[in-house]
């Protein structure tokens, strides 16, 4: 396996230390210590420990049963990436590291694993779309997800919420028809107690909305242009960090000030982004290969920044040369959670020499 490429700015104030790498591994969530991933349909997990290595093997914890052939396509790279396989989202709820509720998200379903088994079982068949982005989990208890799907007509897009740990779900809140084309993401804020919603994808359609946990409140805190659109958000305590993801414009991220509400254009981006992580201070965000006239580029990035002003590529890799609307755009994976090591994990996708492999760095202020 090649190593990583990686490019340091002379000037940046972060620079990544290639710790170890896997292949066929996608990472999903952190919970403290622990990296969750997952092999295929198994949901593996790695302790990470100051001293990791390349030796560190991956302990099996649970695994879902697609439908037969998806076994099938699972298997080869090339397949998994051309049929969607694998798990897409995975949310963590407290407990200890043996006995945890999971929820996840696999082409067409949600899928629960209850802490007295070793199986995800189908809790919810996805009607619109293939799955949903994220699933996320708040204190209280309730996870969350939003509806992800082409809604060319504009139809009305729902919220669903579990409160009995991912066994049933209902329906949390509806945007109404023509508001909306879908849901992106949703992420808990800690400092606020509060979740961000992030909706997509033309015109007021573009929104960054607060709500409180239980989305008896959601208020509009930005819309209504391609700079609002965005499906990955990084809560810190003086701010919301978001990173864009439009073909049409320029990407940029962007620092929401918690104290006074102010929105700050603080870094470039080469293209969409749609994933964006914390280790410790320091703030990441990926891009994915999606060239339009704006953004021509064929190239995967990792940015980081320690102050969130001052933004570095850190990594780089080249789309490989199979063609995107069928093997995927070129992307790298940054997983959900709260992360207590000094490490990065990313999973890079349809590029060249790392396709589906999982690279885990040491975080270096410099």
């Amino acid at each position: 396996m090649a190593d990583t490429p990686i490019a340091v700015a002379a000037s940046s104030s972060v620079k990544l230390r290639r710790v170890a790498a896997w292949r066929g591994i996608r990472v999903l969530a952190w919970n403290g210590d622990v990296l969750y991933g997952c092999r295929g349909y198994q949901i593996v997990r790695l302790r990470v420990r100051p001293q990791i290595g390349q030796s560190a093997e991956w302990e099996a914890v649970a695994r879902f049963r697609p439908v037969w052939w998806r076994n099938v396509t699972s298997r080869s790279a090339l397949s998994y990436r051309l049929m969607r396989d694998g798990f897409h989202a995975l949310a963590i709820l407290d407990g200890q590291t043996n006995n945890q509720t999971m929820v996840g998200a696999v082409p067409g379903a949600l899928v629960t694993r209850t802490p007295s088994s070793e199986e995800f079982h189908v809790t919810h068949q996805v009607q619109r779309g293939t799955r949903p982005l994220h699933v996320t989990a708040v204190p209280s208890g309730s996870i969350y997800w939003g509806e992800y799907f082409d809604n060319r007509e504009r139809a009305e897009v729902h919220i669903y919420v579990s409160t009995d740990c991912g066994r049933t779900w209902q329906i949390a809140y509806t945007f109404p028809a023509g508001s909306i084309r879908h849901v992106h993401n949703m992420v808990y804020d800690r400092w606020g107690d509060c979740l961000w919603i992030l909706t997509g994808d033309e015109g007021a359609e573009c929104k960054v909305l607060r709500a409180s946990c239980d989305l008896g409140s959601v208020e509009v805190v930005l819309a209504g242009n391609q700079q609002a659109r965005a499906v990955a958000a990084i809560p810190t305590q003086k701010g919301l960090y978001l990173s864009t993801d439009t073909p049409s414009e320029k990407n940029h991220v962007y620092r929401l000030d918690r104290a006074v509400g102010k929105v700050e254009q603080v870094g470039a981006l080469s293209s969409s982004s749609i994933f964006g992580c914390r280790v410790g201070e320091a703030l990441f965000f990926s891009t994915m290969i999606e060239p339009s006239s704006v953004n021509p580029g064929r190239e995967v990035q990792i940015v980081g920044s320690t102050d969130g002003m001052q933004w570095q590529v850190l990594a780089r890799w080249k789309k490989d040369k199979l063609p995107m609307h069928y093997f995927q755009y070129g992307n790298a994976f940054l997983p959900d959670g709260t992360n207590s090591t000094n490490n990065l994990a990313a999973t890079t996708i349809a590029v060249e020499a790392d396709d589906l492999v999982t690279t885990l760095w040491e975080v270096e202020s410099v």
